[in-house]
C-alpha cells in the first residue's frame, strides 16, 4: 500500500486530535489545583470504604482530565486520588505515552500506595480512554484482588481504527522502518492499539473480565477516536455496557467531551454506588 503525503498528513492530524489534552496539560494543571482530591489524609467512610483512583487518557494528566468528574466524585464523600503514568519525550504533564505493560505496573504501585496509605483493602478504579485499557490489563494480570469496582469510559479494548485510518497508519509505519522506531519509543501505547497487537492479544485472551471485580463500560456513538464506538464494549458476562445515547438521547459527546459530561458523572457515581439514581442532562459537546 502506498502512503501519499495526504495521508500521512491525515494520520498526523488524528494523533495531535489524541494528544489534544496534552497540548493543554500544563497550563490546566498550573490554573486548577484539585479540589477535593489527592488529599493523602482523607479516610475511606464507612459509606464508601474504598478510595477512587482516577486513570487518565492518552496525553494527558492526572489534573486536566479530571477537573470536571474528580471534585464531584469526591464531594460524594469519597477519597478521591489520581496519578500520572507513562510519561515520556513530551514530559512530565504528558501521560499515557509509553507501553501500556509498564504503565499498568505503575498503576499497581500507585495502588498499593493509596491502599497502604488510607487503610483500605480495595481500590475503585475509574478511567478514561487509554484509562479503561491499561487498568484491564492491571486487573487481569495480577491485580484483580485489590479492586472492588471499574468504570471506564470512552473505553477502548479491542484498539482503533482511528476512523478508517489504521491500515494507512500501519502501512506508513511499515513504510518508513525509522518512523516505526521512533513512534514505537515515543508513544508505545500508540502502536499497542493499532490492532492485531501483542498487547490487545494478550488483552482478550480468555476475555477482557476477570472474576471479582465488577465492570462498567460507558460508550458513546458519536465518539470519533475510538473507532468503532463498539470496541468498548465488553460484551461478557459479570459486566455492565451502558451506551450514553441509550441513557440520555440528547447527549451527544464524543470523545474527549466525556470528560467533562455530566450524564458520565452520575453514570460513573451510580456503577460506585447503586443507591446513587443518574440522571440525562442533554450535553451537546460532540468533541
Amino acid at each position: 500500500m502506498r502512503v501519499t503525503n495526504g495521508g500521512a498528513k491525515r494520520i498526523l492530524a488524528v494523533l495531535a486530535a489524541a494528544l489534544t489534552f496534552g497540548a493543554l496539560a500544563p497550563s490546566v494543571a498550573e490554573a486548577a489545583p484539585s479540589s477535593g482530591w489527592n488529599d493523602w489524609g482523607c479516610r475511606p467512610s464507612a459509606a464508601h470504604p474504598e478510595p477512587v483512583v482516577l486513570v487518565h487518557g492518552l496525553g494527558a494528566n492526572d489534573t486536566v482530565n479530571w477537573f470536571f468528574h474528580a471534585p464531584k466524585i469526591a464531594a460524594q464523600g469519597y477519597c478521591v486520588f489520581s496519578l500520572t503514568y507513562g510519561t515520556g519525550v513530551l514530559g512530565p504533564g504528558v501521560g499515557g505515552l509509553a507501553s501500556m505493560r509498564d504503565s499498568a505496573a505503575q498503576l499497581g504501585r500507585f495502588v498499593d500506595r493509596v491502599r497502604s496509605t488510607t487503610g483500605a483493602a480495595k481500590v475503585d478504579i475509574v478511567g478514561h480512554s487509554e484509562g479503561s485499557t491499561m487498568p484491564a490489563y492491571y486487573l487481569k494480570y495480577g491485580g484483580a484482588a485489590k479492586v472492588a469496582r471499574f468504570v471506564g469510559f470512552g473505553a477502548n479494548y479491542r484498539g482503533t481504527t482511528l476512523g478508517g485510518l489504521d491500515a494507512l497508519a500501519k502501512a506508513l509505519l511499515t513504510s518508513v522502518p525509522e518512523l516505526g522506531a521512533v513512534l514505537r519509543t515515543a508513544c508505545g501505547a500508540c502502536t499497542e492499539y493499532l490492532a492485531p497487537s501483542a498487547f490487545l492479544d494478550d488483552l482478550a485472551r480468555g476475555g477482557v473480565h476477570v472474576p471479582g471485580p465488577t465492570y462498567t463500560s460507558i460508550v458513546s456513538k458519536y465518539d470519533e477516536v475510538v473507532t468503532p464506538y463498539t470496541s468498548g464494549i465488553l460484551g461478557e458476562p459479570g459486566t455492565t455496557d451502558i451506551v450514553l445515547q441509550d441513557f440520555c438521547a440528547g447527549d451527544a459527546s464524543g470523545h474527549l467531551s466525556q470528560a467533562a459530561d455530566p450524564n458520565v458523572t452520575g453514570l460513573i457515581l451510580h456503577a460506585l454506588d447503586a443507591g446513587y439514581a443518574p440522571t440525562c442532562t442533554p450535553f451537546t459537546l460532540p468533541l
